[in-house]
């Protein structure tokens, strides 16, 4: 290898990628696969002859790094780049276009070169709807390619600081990926954490509502609404077998074990844990009581832990604050397709429906777990409850209407006396053309025919010539 060549940047030590700075860079970071990097190049083959170039067109190009958009050499090269500099990179063909190249400027088995300049690229963003609430930048870059997944148990080291600097977390914790907030992990670090490879190091940027939200942490020192700013190190993780790698019987395993963790939440008034865990149950086993290949006694097991899920979701919305009513009812009806006389199930499907406003619905449901068990006090409770409540309601409608029939016999008098006006109106147009003179009437006035409107409203009292009102 020569000066000129440059230095060789694959993993492989092939020397497919040499890498040569023309320009130094600013500061130290680099991008990492799934930033969005805007860059100026110029290609040429090997003997100078230029085949594209972002230069000529005056046009920057923008590509997401490491995610097979552009040739190997490319995601290898730029990564290793920093903001302003300038490089040639020179690309066998098999980190290029390889045996066929790239028809007609590129033979078949070409080596190329680029000048590659980079102008900037944006941080990767990982949440959920792209609005940059976590925002990750690699410092150093893990091995392999697998992450952990829900459920996984992980090892992190992590340094959690303010925008001022100030730190406020420094540890080694090991922690169940879901489960993080028991131990004080926020919502943003284990989002990322799934797209961490072992040994992984980075920098998250996270917006308040990934991080400690609008409550802050007092035991932390950290204030209401703060973006805050985590290195984090995966130092180990174990994964959890995915439902899809799963047989009948390592699902309900699994699910009895996961539903208990569900419930020891639910008892610490956890719910959102809770939460968590219980669709996590459903997850496992909504296809199990429907899988041909499982045996009646598996898929029995199974309906019924998934209608103990559906029960418990469904309990847990109800208990949240605020209550969440659409969702209660959801599962509870879905628990009710398994078994539409669960006595649970329609007294909590009644419950939603009374949040909801459903008031007549739920009385019903409610009607139905009395005839089940005559003795449930408090289904009878709730009846009592409905009937009030339907009676409140036809009490406001009633007063609704009674307010619109009023404003109805308003706004016809209102229209009752403008009619009025306006035909006074007119008869004072009359009175004026009938009455000239001293009160006598003259041969003309005498002798004239009635108007279309006269005609058709002879009840109109008119002066006669002593001025005194007469019908026309």
């Amino acid at each position: 290898m020569t000066v000129d060549e440059g230095i060789d940047i694959t993993k492989a030590g092939d020397r497919g990628v040499l890498k040569r700075i023309i320009k130094e860079g600013e500061g130290e970071d680099t991008p990492n696969a799934g930033c969005q990097v805007t860059v100026h190049y110029t290609g040429t083959l090997l003997d100078g002859t230029k085949f594209d170039s972002s230069k000529d067109r005056n046009e920057p190009f923008e590509f997401i790094l490491g995610k097979g958009q552009v040739i190997k050499a490319w995601d290898i090269g730029v990564a290793t780049m920093k903001k302003g500099e300038v490089c040639v990179l020179t690309c066998a063909p098999d980190y290029a276009y390889g045996a066929t190249g790239s028809p007609p400027k590129i033979p078949p088995n070409s080596t190329l070169q680029f000048e590659v300049e980079m102008i900037d690229w944006k941080v990767e963003d990982l949440s959920p709807n792209k609005n940059k609430g976590i925002l990750r930048h690699v410092i150093e870059q893990g091995t392999g390619s697998d992450n952990p997944n829900d459920g996984a148990q992980v090892t992190v080291e992590l340094q959690g600081k303010l925008q001022d600097g100030k730190v406020f977390d420094t540890r080694t914790v090991s922690f169940t990926l879901g489960e993080g907030s028991e131990n004080n992990i926020c919502e943003g670090i284990e989002r990322a954490l799934e797209k961490f490879t072992l040994g992984e190091k980075s920098r998250l940027t996270l917006q308040p509502k990934y991080a400690y939200k609008s409550e802050g942490n007092t035991e932390m020192g950290v204030p209401p609404n703060s973006v805050v700013e985590y290195t984090v190190k995966l130092v180990s993780f174990e994964k959890v077998k995915e439902p899809w790698s799963m047989d009948g019987e390592e699902k309900l395993q699994q699910a009895k074990i996961i539903k208990e963790k569900g419930t020891n939440y639910f008892k610490s008034n956890k719910f959102q844990l809770a939460i968590k865990k219980y669709k996590k149950v459903v997850t496992l086993l909504e296809d199990l009581p429907e899988d041909a290949g499982e045996t009646d006694e598996i898929k029995e097991q199974g309906k019924q832990l998934l209608i103990s899920a559906h029960l418990n979701l469904s309990l847990v919305y109800l208990k949240v604050s605020p209550p969440h009513h659409y969702e209660a009812k959801d599962h509870a009806s879905k628990a009710l397709k398994f078994e539409p006389q669960n006595v649970k199930g329609l007294f909590r499907l009644g419950q939603a429906l009374l949040g909801l406003g459903e008031a007549e619905q739920a009385l019903q449901t409610f009607q139905k777990v009395i005839e089940l068990e005559p003795q449930n006090k408090a289904a009878a409770n709730q009846v009592i409850v409905c009937k009030k409540t339907i009676a409140q309601q036809k009490k406001r409608e009633q007063q609704l209407y009674a307010n619109m029939f009023d404003k109805f016999a308003i706004r016809d008098t209102q229209a009752e006396k403008q009619r009025a006006k306006a035909e006074i109106d007119v008869i004072g147009e009359k009175v004026g053309e009938w009455g000239k003179g001293e009160g006598e009437w003259t041969d003309e006035q005498r002798d004239r025919k009635p108007t279309e409107f006269e005609k058709e409203n002879p009840n109109i009292l008119m002066l006669d010539k002593d001025g005194q009102f007469e019908n026309m």
